[in-house]
């Protein structure tokens, strides 16, 4: 096996089809690509993928694999910017933290006090992205620590348990149900749902199993790109969405926050980081999770959802 054979794989899985990786991804010959795969799948022993009347589809042994793939290609990276790294032994030590967006007005000011005590000479450098987005970067290596969701399809990466948050229901401010203190699931049912799967994948399978539970179905009418951009939707649409409560803090003035009737559903936010990671600083951080959280939560960031009944037991980091 060799890497060009996983690279061949992985864009071919990307794209879903074998002309457009041949033409758009690796600019190769559709027939030497399908040989390429070929190859792949005698020397694993197993089928990775399934022709159909539309492209190409992953089979089960396929999805594993792919999930692997793409760490071994990151892995590979990793280990060729550390072996450069060695000609430049004098360069400044970095270290990179993310935020969810909008999660970095909430963790930012703690998570850099705890940072500097540690390491007052590290050049700390912060990200604000997507969940998802956080993961790849975590998965690459270039990132050391984020505050995301508990992503799937994060091979290499360890996640420690902060808080949950519980979710919101986000309406335009002259909305019907915007005069209510409180919104039932059931008159959410009435309304149009703007999802945020893209960017969200975790939340919406928590807003999934919340309308499964209370036996509603949700009418969704638009898919947002961004969460901003979901709150755009709501303003001008009239419709709604469910954010989690943090996005309190980032409100356009055209919608407003409701809280949930009834047993509201919750989000957990964690600390990811990669387990080949070997940063000191990162296991310092990590020692220090608890104190983090309590420090957010004396300073008052979350008046709901991030109390000491709401987090897990310390767990040692090796």
């Amino acid at each position: 096996m060799e890497l060009r054979h996983l690279r061949y794989f992985i864009a071919v899985a990307e794209e879903g089809s074998l002309t457009n990786a041949a033409d758009r991804r690796l600019h190769t010959a559709q027939p030497s690509l399908s040989r390429q795969i070929r190859d792949l799948e005698l020397e694993i022993g197993v089928k990775l993928l399934e022709r159909k009347a539309r492209g190409i589809a992953l089979t089960a042994a396929g999805r594993v694999f792919l999930d692997h793939a793409r760490l071994a290609l990151m892995q590979i990276e990793v280990a060729c910017d550390a072996a450069r790294g060695t000609e430049q032994p004098e360069k400044k030590q970095k270290f990179v933290i993310g935020f969810l967006l909008g999660q970095e007005a909430i963790w930012l000011s703690e998570s850099l006090r705890i940072l500097r005590e540690e390491a007052p000479d590290v050049e700390i450098t912060l990200m604000t992205k997507s969940s998802p987005e956080l993961a790849d970067g975590l998965m690459q290596g270039k990132i050391d620590v984020a505050l995301l969701r508990r992503e799937t399809h994060t091979a290499g990466l360890a996640f420690r348990f902060l808080t949950k948050e519980p979710l919101v229901a986000i309406l335009p401010t002259r909305h019907r149900l915007a005069r209510h203190r409180a919104v039932r699931a059931q008159d959410l049912a009435r309304e149009s749902f703007i999802s945020t799967a893209r960017v969200a994948p975790v939340l919406r399978t928590v807003i999934d199993d919340y309308a499964a539970k209370e036996g509603i179905t949700l009418k969704q009418s638009y898919d947002a790109e961004t969460l901003s951009g979901g709150m755009s939707l709501v303003a001008s649409t009239g419709g709604f969405t469910l954010l989690p409560l943090y996005v309190r803090n980032a409100l356009i003035p055209s919608v407003v926050a409701r809280p949930l009737r009834g047993e509201v559903p919750t989000i957990g936010l964690m600390m990811g980081y990669n387990k080949s990671n070997t940063s000191p600083l990162l296991k310092s951080f990590l020692l220090r999770a608890d104190e983090l959280v309590d420090c957010v939560s004396l300073a008052g960031a979350y008046s709901h959802g991030l109390k000491r009944g709401d987090r897990k037991p310390s767990v040692k980091t090796r």
